[in-house]
């Protein structure tokens, strides 16, 4: 039976998309069935060149370019070839190369070359090169190179390049080059290059060059070359040549420095490591130089060992205690506090 009407669809298609733009064929009766041209509201399969006054389509719509005005409500199946679009949809949109809403998306949208929802989109996106939403993303996300949201991320993005959220994200971010999130991040990232938070970072993030939060971090921050926070980094904090934190409490470790203001934990930072002016270190800190301008209330190991004010153990070939009595502010292999 559908054989008997594929040339006439086929002329229409091609020689008077004009003509579609404005009218449509509906078999068996209009608004049902098949619908061949722009009809403004149906139900069944619909075949149109490029949509201007579809409202609400329930079915499988197929359209060759992507809507002049998107105002319709697309429930079922939107193909496009090579594009389609709708301001709203919900099921599975594919397209050539693109396939999206200017409003939500709540379902599947894959596209060659990109796929994605000018507000929110809830789902299932794959884009060969981009996949995102202008709004809050919801779901899982892949891209060729880039994956993300202007809004807030709850879900899991995968992209070539960088993947990341304009808001808060919680859930998963793989990267080649960065993740993260414009406000806090909650979850795991893994990036070639950085990952990291405008606000707090929770839970473990590794990046090949840098990790770190604009506040807070919790959790496990690992960074080829500097990890970090700019409050406090509560947990463990790994990086090839610097880790650190205004606020430290928990290990440090570091290929060659460390530092923090305040700093209550384990610290083993082969060449140096540093306590800012006015701060202080509680617990144990190996290095070859421990630098203390603070107070020291816990135990440092390395060949140098200098503190403002000792309260704790300096065990090292030099120590030096600013706040010890005279005679008993400079000591080889051991220093604490001798008022």
């Amino acid at each position: 039976m559908a054989s008997r009407y594929l040339p006439l669809i086929v002329a229409i298609l091609i020689t008077a998309p004009s003509f579609v733009s404005a009218q449509s064929l509906d078999i068996p009766i209009r608004g049902y069935g098949l619908s061949i041209g722009d009809s403004e509201e149906h139900v069944g399969l619909r075949i149109n060149f490029r949509d201007r006054n579809l409202r609400s389509m329930r079915g499988v719509n197929i359209t060759v370019w992507n809507p002049r005005n998107a105002r319709s409500d697309v429930r079922g199946i939107a193909i496009g070839l090579p594009m389609t679009g709708a301001e709203d949809l919900r099921g599975i949109g594919l397209g050539l190369f693109g396939a999206g809403a200017d409003g939500t998306i709540r379902g599947v949208a894959i596209g060659g070359v990109g796929a994605g929802a000018g507000e929110s989109f809830t789902g299932i996106g794959l884009g060969g090169i981009g996949v995102g939403a202008g709004g809050d993303l919801k779901g899982i996300m892949v891209g060729g190179i880039g994956a993300g949201a202007g809004g807030s991320v709850k879900g899991i993005m995968i992209s070539g390049i960088g993947a990341g959220a304009g808001g808060d994200m919680q859930g998963i971010a793989i990267s080649g080059i960065g993740g993260g999130a414009g406000g806090s991040f909650r979850g795991l990232s893994v990036s070639g290059i950085a990952s990291g938070a405008g606000v707090d970072l929770t839970g473990i993030h590794v990046a090949g060059v840098a990790a770190g939060a604009g506040n807070d971090a919790h959790g496990i921050i690992i960074g080829g070359i500097a990890a970090g926070a700019g409050g406090t980094l509560r947990g463990l904090g790994i990086a090839g040549v610097a880790v650190g934190a205004p606020e430290v409490r928990g290990i440090l470790l570091s290929g060659l420095a460390a530092g923090g203001q305040d700093v209550s934990g384990i610290v083993l930072a082969p060449a140096y490591f540093l306590v800012d002016e006015n701060g202080y270190q509680n617990g144990l800190a190996i290095s070859a130089v421990n630098r203390v301008r603070g107070r020291q209330q816990g135990l440092t190991i390395g060949l140098l060992n200098i503190a403002r004010d000792l309260r704790g153990v300096q065990i090292g070939l030099i120590n030096y205690a600013g706040s010890n009595r005279a005679g008993m502010k400079l000591l080889p292999f051991f220093n604490t506090r001798f008022r």
